[in-house]
């Protein structure tokens, strides 16, 4: 049975409307003529992400029309009706695909009435709705306690392994250097060695000093650097192919909506994990806080299909693993806070209240279980923990936002220069055989590395000695100062820089450009790859040049006013570990364009809560020099490489174009839909034989064209194939209905009744709807499709590639670089 056309609304006259071609037929047909015509490429299967769908209504806006009479919509996306069939895994998606961000917030405000509704019946009821209400904190908690856990083993085992390539402990070598020194009964000893630590001279007999054993050291430095490296490719490419690079651009695109199967699995987990410890370990310039978060996220995904309120609604999943993103920088720098704020301002874009509770109780969690662990032996759950005294002077500020300035600029030529090679890499030899660039890549960094002291040890050690301030322990080069310690407990003073200080700003200044040039080439190769640390340590580097620079003037010219009030008392005024880390959150700033998360992640970093506002300076400067000349960080250009179809909530849409602009079908394009109560079983399937699009409006008949709904392939297929193996009497010449009803009279076989899979609240929007409106919903409820009406009328549809596309046409680029492969 048909309902009558629209009368107020009708368009079928409108000379203003280009009439689609619509595939569908009024009444049962057999024949191919209800999916003839040229066939669209590819509108109604873009896969469209995105962020931030609000936790609100799912109903259409834009274009809302009066539905016909016996056609009333409901205020939910499906609407039940109890003698339908139900069919098991509607609702679901596809690898590469996007979800449905309304429509899986109305599933669990179903489900949830459901068991608000049930509460009170029994016992067992009101306990599951308890287990309902706790299950998102239960969660998260397991995610901060098992995230914890694997990075105090993941920061102990790189510590351990690093150590390998340098010697070992002959009474335990399980412990890495430091720890083998600890059972030593030793007081004093040289430098880092100590009689219970053998070099690997030492070992083979040889006397720790001289050619012989230095050509020996080298030797084995980079054998077992090569070792490590090829190691950890051969686990990615055999294992978890996921498990390669830093893992946040993929993040980001799977939190705005995306699916990408294996990415968060157990053998993704359990390889990142290992390839991490690998990769570090084998001198690469890397570092594990970025894949951390990757971790973490495996993590949250793993433990969230322990309950299914959020392993089977993808939408609630989110929620787990916005938290594990903001647990995976807690335990990667020991900043709870920074991480939560890093979750909010990078890496999620659905970030309601209460996954700000749960984020931070999950963060809270994971930094006491590190804590407990103490992979790095001291009071403090950092490695960086620094001290210092000393205020900074108001004159100080010019120099740290010179180094916001610098930040911002090898910010920005690092990403030009990764993006370019990463580019390069993809079509040449490199591309095809990833083993051996990380094998090239590793004998180059290990043979050049090892002469220069500051690029043979651990980056993270060499953050630290760049944060310190000097003092009567330290004996570094850095450290070499014309003063003379009499008591502990002086204050330090200003003194002329020694021969070893010059000799370090030199190593330190081949390190910078050792670090700038091998970095561009390490990130993106096919191990687990970091670029937090790498940024901090050229950061630092320039920092603590320039801090040394500044203090040399301070001591040498007091008598400038800048420096007469503080630096006239004798004492040090000038600290050049401040500098260092000003220098490292510029560099960091300028490659991500992190601002606030990675303020206060340097002060948790390092414990300088008074250094804020020089931290601020620099990471603003830093960001609006990188801005000036390309507004995306490191992680969205990555993102555009790749071509994952995400929609940047940051970037500014201003141009005047219209829905009709942009919708699809074009010229000479056919537009497939469906009609609720006059298409045959074979019709349908003969339509997803000839096409491949990811859904179709369903609309009342071929002469009213008003829209019912709209229904997506892959439940349709899965609705069809179990109807068939359930149902009796089901033939091709069923008709298909969408309705609650059958027409009457009906004489032929049973209908297929798939009401239930019908979505009966579309997003909808009228043709002369502006693109900024259309872009700024699609970014704020997350939607995957909008259909287009004129008057009333179907007249196409809007999908998040076909507004990538349109974006990357305006700014003359290529529209088909938004195509995930």
């Amino acid at each position: 049975m048909e309902s009558r056309p629209l009368t107020r609304h009708d368009s079928m006259n409108n000379p203003l409307v280009r009439p689609p071609n619509y595939q569908a037929v009024e009444q049962p047909s057999h024949s191919a003529a209800s999916v003839n015509g040229l066939r669209q490429k590819s509108n109604l299967d873009d896969d469209d992400i995105h962020h931030n769908p609000p936790p609100g209504s799912s109903s259409g806006s834009g274009g809302a029309m009066d539905p016909p009479q016996g056609h009333q919509s409901s205020n939910n996306t499906f609407h039940l009706d109890s003698d339908e069939q139900e069919f098991p895994g509607i609702g679901q998606y596809d690898d590469f695909h996007t979800i449905d961000w309304q429509r899986d917030v109305a599933r669990d405000r179903m489900r949830h009435r459901h068991i608000i509704k049930k509460r009170d019946d029994s016992a067992w009821d009101w306990i599951k709705s308890g287990h309902d209400a706790w299950s998102g904190w239960l969660c998260v908690f397991l995610v901060g306690v098992i995230a914890g856990a694997f990075a105090g083993m993941i920061d102990i085992g790189t510590s351990w392994m690093s150590d390998l390539r340098f010697g070992i402990c002959p009474e335990a070598f399980w412990f890495n250097q430091e720890q083998c020194c600890w059972s030593s009964n030793e007081t004093f000893y040289d430098g880092d060695n100590c009689s219970n630590w053998y070099s690997w001279p030492e070992v083979f007999g040889h006397e720790p000093n001289g050619a012989g054993a230095y050509i020996i050291s080298y030797i084995f430095y980079i054998l077992w650097s090569l070792l490590f490296a090829s190691l950890a490719a051969s686990l990615v490419m055999m294992f978890a192919p996921y498990a390669c690079g830093s893992g946040i651009p993929e993040i980001k695109t799977i939190l705005s909506g995306f699916i990408i199967r294996g990415y968060l699995g157990k053998w993704t987990l359990l390889i990142k994990s290992l390839g991490m410890i690998l990769a570090v370990s084998a001198g690469l310039s890397l570092g594990k806080e970025g894949p951390l978060v990757h971790v973490a996220c495996c993590i949250g995904n793993i433990f969230s299909y322990a309950f299914p309120k959020y392993g089977k609604n993808e939408a609630k999943k989110r929620e787990i693993l916005s938290a594990a993103a903001a647990v995976g920088v807690s335990v990667a720098f020991g900043a709870p806070i920074g991480g939560v704020l890093f979750s909010l301002e990078e890496a999620s874009y659905y970030f309601p209240l209460k996954t700000l509770w749960r984020s931070f109780f999950a963060a809270l969690v994971a930094a006491f279980v590190l804590r407990s662990i103490n992979p790095f032996g001291n009071e403090h759950s950092v490695l960086f923990y620094v001290e210092y005294n000393k205020p900074w002077i108001f004159i100080e500020l010019v120099p740290f936002i010179i180094l916001g300035v610098i930040g911002g600029i090898i910010g920005m030529l690092f990403i030009k220069f990764n993006i370019k090679w990463c580019r390069f890499r993809k079509t040449s030899l490199m591309g095809q055989y990833p083993r051996l660039e990380v094998l090239i890549v590793t004998l180059i960094t290990a043979f050049i590395a090892y002469p220069n002291p500051y690029t043979r040890m651990n980056t993270s050690n060499l953050i630290y000695l760049l944060f310190s301030q000097c003092g009567v322990a330290n004996n570094d080069n850095l450290c070499d100062y014309q003063r003379n310690f009499t008591n502990v407990n002086t204050a330090i003073e200003i003194a002329a820089a020694g021969p070893g200080v010059l000799q370090a700003v030199w190593l330190l200044a081949l390190a910078l450009i050792f670090k700038c040039v091998v970095t561009v080439f390490t990130f993106g190769i096919k191990v687990p790859c970091g670029l937090f640390i790498p940024s901090l340590a050229m950061g630092s580097i320039i920092g603590r040049l320039v801090g040394i620079g500044m203090e040399q003037l301070a001591y040498n010219y007091p008598e400038w006013a800048v420096f007469a009030g503080e630096c006239s008392t004798g004492e040090n005024c000038i600290t050049p570990g401040l500098y260092a880390m000003v220098g490292a959150a510029a560099v960091l700033g300028g490659v991500t364009r992190m601002t606030v998360s990675l303020v206060v992640i340097m002060f948790e970093l390092t414990g300088g809560v008074r250094y804020i506002v020089p931290l601020m300076a620099a990471v603003m400067a830093s960001k609006w020099i990188g801005d000036a000349f390309g507004r995306e960080g490191i992680y969205d250009a990555h993102i555009i490489l790749n071509g994952y179809p995400f929609l940047d909530s940051k970037e500014e849409f201003s141009h005047t174009t219209l829905a009709n602009d942009v919708m699809k079908p074009g010229k000479n394009e056919s537009f497939y839909v469906i009609t609720q109560d006059s298409m045959t079983l074979d019709d349908v399937e003969q339509l997803l034989r000839e096409t491949d699009h990811n859904g179709f409006p369903v609309v009342v008949s071929r002469q009213s064209q008003y829209l019912v709904g709209f229904v997506a392939r892959r439940d349709l297929n899965i609705a069809i194939s179990q109807a068939k193996k359930t149902t009796e009497g089901i033939v091709g010449e069923s008709i298909v209905l969408f309705t609650s009803s059958v027409p009457s009279p009906w004489m032929g076989p049973p209908p297929l009744r798939l009401r239930k899979i019908l979505d009966l609240a579309p997003i909808t929007i009228t043709d002369h709807t502006p693109m900024e409106t259309v872009v700024d919903m699609f970014r704020k409820l997350g939607l995957r499709q909008t259909l287009v009406t004129h008057n009333g009328r179907l007249l196409g549809i809007i999908t998040k590639k076909d507004v990538l596309r349109h974006i990357k046409f305006l700014e003359s680029e290529d529209p088909e670089s938004v195509l995930f492969n």
